[in-house]
């Protein structure tokens, strides 16, 4: 048998659900029962029925499944694969932030450890995060942890966003230049960027989207060409979903470390361990799961 046999046949034996992330690797994507981006997959983990989730992604996106499943066997396959945004504030940061700004609520972008999920209001992805802020009561919000997610969401609100200084380093080092060069090499081509890009590479695209939004998009469209401003993983799913359409990466240095360290050697043995397993102590789960199904309850 092949190893992706070996993976489909152990995955039915454990009645596993292998979910991943669409910045993982190709052949990673082609044996998992979803691909997704974080509110894509949230969704997913909080209505399985299956007793083994295998999460091909980065620690935060392991822990929000198991938070919502703590009945379920949660296995991240590469236990190094980490997200260095969520690690960017502490929750006694968050505290810190939260005596500051008293009338304040706390939104924090689901990629973030459970203990700032803990001490937030609400979660949002950036699917969602503007339809979050604007679900709220409160006229002012501390965002955490992403500065460019943060300012993309206070363009399409009146509340008063107060940012923290964090950022995903692959998004972050995309330029609006790069997005000049892209267009003279493809005038035919929309620009579609991630709302984790900085405002002035947003202000040159067409459109941000998340990267579900960017496959909605490129479906619906009647343009044949796009220059994609995320993870270079996406432009695998795009490509494949859209066999007659061109895609092209804004930056092919666009490359997540963390999401690159899951294969399928390690999806295999995660199947056949079980392991590493991640769990949430309860006491900040069940804080934890409070904002994130908050979140899952606003409209999009």
């Amino acid at each position: 048998m092949t190893m992706i046999q070996d993976i489909l046949a152990l995955k039915e034996e454990r009645q596993a659900t292998i979910l991943a992330h669409n910045y993982q690797m190709p052949q990673v994507q082609d044996v998992a029962d979803l691909v997704g981006d974080s509110l894509e997959l949230s969704r997913a983990a909080a209505r399985l029925d299956s007793e083994v989730i295998i999460f091909c992604g980065v620690d935060f996106m392991a822990e929000t499944a198991a938070i919502l499943s703590p009945q379920k066997k949660v296995v991240l396959p590469e236990k190094g694969a980490w997200c260095p945004m969520a690690h960017m504030i502490t929750p006694e940061q968050l505290c810190d932030l939260k005596t500051i700004h008293p009338e304040a609520a706390v939104v924090c972008y689901v990629n973030s450890t459970a203990e700032i999920k803990a001490e937030s209001d609400v979660c949002c992805t950036s699917a969602n995060g503007v339809q979050v802020v604007n679900s709220l009561s409160e006229k002012e919000v501390i965002f955490v942890p992403d500065r460019n997610l943060a300012a993309y969401v206070a363009r399409h609100t009146d509340k008063k966003i107060i940012p923290w200084n964090g950022y995903c380093y692959v998004h972050d080092r995309l330029t609006a230049e790069e997005v000049r060069v892209a267009r003279a090499e493809h005038p035919l081509a929309e620009v579609l960027v991630h709302p984790e890009c900085r405002p002035e590479v947003i202000d040159q695209a067409d459109f941000a989207y998340s990267t579900a939004g960017m496959g909605k998009h490129a479906k619906a469209s009647a343009v044949k060409e796009f220059i994609i401003g995320t993870e270079m993983g996406m432009i695998y799913r795009l490509k494949k979903e859209n066999p007659e359409k061109e895609f092209y990466p804004l930056s092919t240095k666009a490359i997540c470390q963390n999401m690159k360290k899951t294969d399928l050697v390690k999806v295999l043995r995660a199947l056949q361990t079980l392991q590493p397993q991640v769990t949430v102590p309860e006491e900040i789960a069940v804080r934890a799961r409070r904002s994130i199904e908050r979140m899952l309850a606003v409209k999009i």
